[in-house]
């Protein structure tokens, strides 16, 4: 697969580890993207869209799935889901594969950030990220999607939304992705530390913000009484269906 990052987002969510390009400009010719997905074709299947946010460009996105299509490949687009309008004009037309919906809370601090763009409130994102799963949801019961997940990114801090968000999408494959504190650059801000003290500040730091273990993940999604998917730093992704039971995960 051949991954193409779109600049530009407006959620700025706190743990964003491509922070760098949700704002600010890094203008390329489409005509350039195009030389350097066809140099890939011979050694791909697909290429995959993502970002920022892709879907806040919808004329360069659609561009490139067309071309993409021209030359046989896949098309993946990873999204918030904040533009269900692209994703549909994208749906329509069959110029996409899959979609996966990395679906958002409160707590990942879009909420009122204006990043450049506009501000975005609560109840518009849950608006239209709602709309994107019923757009994706219909379209891959009737097959013209044929890949669809909602990517919910687990923290110990965000935990309490997702029994909420898995009532409200309902019987759609759900993945739940270990969650890990971006943290600040060490290096940058403190120059003059040398290599082993770098090493031991930083390992401070992911000591104090640890992410989710796979077993507190599993225990997590035995709440919600339905198969998902686990994705982990340290083993990858694996199904789940649990117990089926609901039992308390364990707080910090």
């Amino acid at each position: 697969m051949c991954t193409v990052f779109l600049r530009g987002c407006p959620l700025a969510c706190s743990y964003c580890q491509n922070e760098e390009i949700q704002t600010g400009e890094d203008w390329r010719g489409i005509e350039e993207i195009f030389a350097l997905i066809k140099s890939s074709a011979p050694f791909i299947s697909g290429i995959i869209v993502s970002g920022g946010e892709p879907t806040l460009q919808k004329e360069g996105l659609t561009a490139l799935a067309r071309y993409a299509k021209k030359l046989s490949l896949a098309v993946g687009i990873q999204t918030n889901g904040l533009y269900p309008e692209t994703l549909e004009l994208l749906i329509t037309e069959s110029l996409v594969d899959k979609i996966a919906i990395d679906y958002k809370t409160t707590w990942e601090g879009y909420s009122g950030a204006k990043c450049g763009y506009y501000p975005v409130v609560k109840e518009n994102y849950e608006k239209n990220v709602l709309k994107s799963v019923d757009i994706c949801k219909r379209a891959f019961e009737k097959r013209t999607l044929d890949e669809f997940e909602v990517v919910f990114t687990l923290f110990y801090e965000n935990q309490e939304y997702l029994m909420e968000i898995s009532k409200k999408i309902g019987e759609v494959p759900l993945v739940l992705q270990q969650g890990e504190h971006k943290l600040p650059v060490v290096r940058t801000k403190l120059p003059e530390l040398t290599n082993g003290e770098y090493i031991h500040k930083k390992r401070i730091q992911q000591e104090q913000h640890p992410p989710l273990t796979l077993n507190e993940i599993k225990e997590i999604a035995d709440k919600l009484k339905k198969k998902v998917r686990i994705r982990t730093r340290e083993i990858g992704e694996i199904s789940y269906e649990g117990h089926r039971s609901s039992r308390s995960s364990r707080k910090r």
